[in-house]
């Protein structure tokens, strides 16, 4: 009985001392939040003048927290007032430990009473201040990708081409230089 007793001892300490030599396999978290201003660059028609600023939140990963949003110039395709649009989106920091943040990004605004929609899809990078045991917050933030703008039933004429383009979103500012493997994307613009 004593031999099991210590073969269950030896045993228990194997396993305390293994677990004590892994390494952490958490990767930093990062935030953002304020406006964001997009560009929206080539296409046609009424499509290629929805320029905006948005205002957002989100943390590491999940659906845009959106407390503000306006059109700076809405065209034909979309109201202006209080209400005029809904917007939703989703975004994901994904945060190296070189401090280096990409993910995938989608925002979509949608005119509540001819239902025309503007959906942008494309890649968030910027760099973050995180580490495994704090969030970071995300600087020199841009977004780059394609913009579509599907016409709803009752939308104006000239909102029925098809209006498709690319677009840079810029985190505080009117302009920004793209971080990582999206500058590439952006000279193809």
């Amino acid at each position: 009985m004593k031999k099991l007793a210590m073969l269950f001892v030896l045993a228990v300490q194997i396993v305390v001392c293994g677990c004590g030599n892994s390494s952490p396999t958490s990767t930093p978290t990062t935030s953002t939040n304020g406006n964001w201003e997009a560009d929206l660059i080539n296409g046609t028609g009424q499509g290629s003048l929805l320029n905006f600023v948005v205002s957002f939140s989100v943390n590491n990963t999940g659906p845009l927290d959106i407390t503000g949003f306006s059109f700076f110039n809405a065209g034909s395709c979309f109201e202006t007032g209080l209400n005029a649009q809904t917007e939703s989106g989703t975004a994901t920091l994904s945060t190296s430990n070189a401090e280096t943040v990409s993910g995938p990004f989608t925002l979509t605004i949608t005119s509540a009473t001819t239902k025309t929609a503007l959906a942008l899809t494309g890649t968030i990078t910027g760099t973050s201040n995180g580490t495994t045991t704090t969030t970071g917050t995300l600087s020199n933030g841009s977004v780059v990708g394609t913009w579509t703008l599907t016409p709803g039933p009752t939308a104006d004429k000239s909102c029925t081409q098809v209006n498709d383009g690319t677009f840079i979103m810029c985190q505080g500012a009117a302009t920004c230089t793209p971080t990582g493997s999206v500058v590439n994307a952006v000279e193809k613009f």
